[in-house]
């Protein structure tokens, strides 16, 4: 396993320093399916103790990101098909219902900054830029998110949504939403208009996305690995 040294600043909490970057190298394909995650290695990449990536690991396994097997040799789990499309349906759901009760509590600021990131959004597209794409997609749905004020949507949404990205970034050679643009506008208008159904429909339309592109094109074989032209990993 080599990866890229990562980055020096941490936040407060190893553990979850630890989680957010195995998490993004497993999704990105840095890390690819079936590469042997290893302690020493671990340790000397994110220069953290064993018990914060244990806990990491423990929580990726959850997530169904990584296994570990009754040897205790733990992996990056296989692309799974299925699996991540019923996480593309619970996230979809999950930011139906994170709209719906966001719409009477978004603040003129809340839509300027759902406008920002999807003007983020749609110049990452033209530049091919993918990871800034994900980053400006995420923001752009985390205003309604954090705008519901509902405690349990954060950490039900991290439960599923680095599945979907895997599959998107796999599967696609960039955000498998080159659509979602307007989709984005739509959203905005209807939240800006107080439809909190009709907005809710929309984000939820939204987030189906990646199973309308996988019905129109070849599925991927379920479990199988796959490997980024770009990715920094060997094994």
């Amino acid at each position: 396993m080599l990866l890229s040294p990562a980055p020096a600043e941490r936040p407060s909490s190893l553990r979850d320093y630890a989680y957010r970057q195995l998490r993004d190298a497993i999704v990105s394909g840095a890390l690819e399916p079936g590469a042997r995650l290893r302690d020493p290695e671990l340790e000397e990449w994110l220069g953290v103790s064993r018990t914060p990536i244990r806990e990491a690991i423990a929580r990726l396994e959850l997530a169904g990101l990584v296994q570990t097997r009754r040897a205790k040799a733990t992996t990056v789990a296989p692309l799974d098909v299925r699996t991540a499309l019923a996480a593309q349906r619970i996230a979809a759901a999950l930011h139906e219902l994170a709209v719906r009760e966001a719409v009477p509590q978004l603040t003129a600021a809340d839509l300027d900054a759902m406008r920002d990131a999807n003007a983020r959004f749609a110049a990452a597209l033209r530049d091919d830029d993918v990871d800034a794409a994900v980053r400006a997609d995420d923001d752009f749905h985390a205003v309604a998110v954090g705008a519901s004020a509902n405690p349990l949507l954060p950490a039900m949404l991290e439960q599923v949504t680095p599945l979907l990205r895997r599959l998107e970034r796999a599967r696609f050679s960039s955000l498998a939403g080159r659509g979602s643009v307007a989709d984005h506008d739509r959203i905005i208008d209807l939240c800006a208009a107080g439809d909190a159904g009709a907005a809710g429909i929309a984000t939820r339309d939204n987030w189906s996305t990646l199973g309308r592109l996988l019905d129109a094109d070849h599925p991927v074989e379920e479990g199988a690995p796959w490997h980024s032209p770009t990715s920094p990993a060997t094994h």
